[in-house]
């Protein structure tokens, strides 16, 4: 599997974007003129913006064209149905739920297959969840000192609406599928459908 390991911070500086949306603590360096050197093109706009999803939900190309292929064939507008199914994947759950620090920790940890939906083992981080499902840790690994430390480091994190958490259980319920509001950062996800539909 192909990994990406740009420097976050640095990539978090050149896509515009707080480190806190990924999960880091630390703040990336001001440089005012680091987007204003030069005019950017609609395209550079287009291709930042969908940069910048890639980037915070740890997607591949591919994958992502696959969310747009899916996005466009459902209803309502495809920018909007590309954050939802970026927002429902289960390894982006397991980061909002505050299971774990950053997306990439939640990816590996549902891969070690630490978590379960509805009662079973799923260890696919992009599994999609459903309005209902209630994701949960595994009693094995609720006695595991790393989800304890993450429970409490994360205390200050915001859960979305969607989900109605209990941290003392180490489960939360999703009770409505994620919306385009419900993000922690901007996005014009318009833009990245006027890319591939060229």
């Amino acid at each position: 599997m192909a990994v990406n390991r740009d420097p976050i911070l640095k990539r978090c500086r050149h896509l515009g974007i707080s480190p806190a949306v990924v999960g880091i603590d630390k703040e990336s360096k001001k440089n005012p003129n680091a987007n204003a050197r030069r005019k950017v093109s609609e395209y550079g706009m287009q291709l930042k913006e969908k940069q910048k999803l890639k980037f915070i939900y740890g997607v591949l190309e591919k994958q992502f064209y696959h969310y747009y292929e899916i996005a466009t064939k459902m209803e309502g507008q495809a920018g909007n149905n590309i954050i939802v199914l970026l927002e429902s994947r289960l390894d982006n759950v397991v980061y909002r739920m505050g299971m774990a620090l950053t997306r990439r920790e939640a990816r590996q940890l549902v891969n070690h297959g630490h978590f379960l939906v509805n009662g079973k083992r799923v260890d696919i981080p992009s599994y999609r969840i459903k309005a209902g499902d209630v994701i949960s840790l595994r009693d094995k690994s609720k006695q595991s000192v790393k989800f304890k430390d993450n429970v409490e480091k994360t205390k200050s994190r915001i859960v979305p609406l969607w989900l109605d958490e209990n941290r003392d259980e180490f489960k939360a319920t999703v009770t409505r599928m994620p919306t385009s509001e419900d993000l922690d950062y901007e996005v014009e996800a318009h833009l990245i459908v006027e890319l591939y539909s060229k």
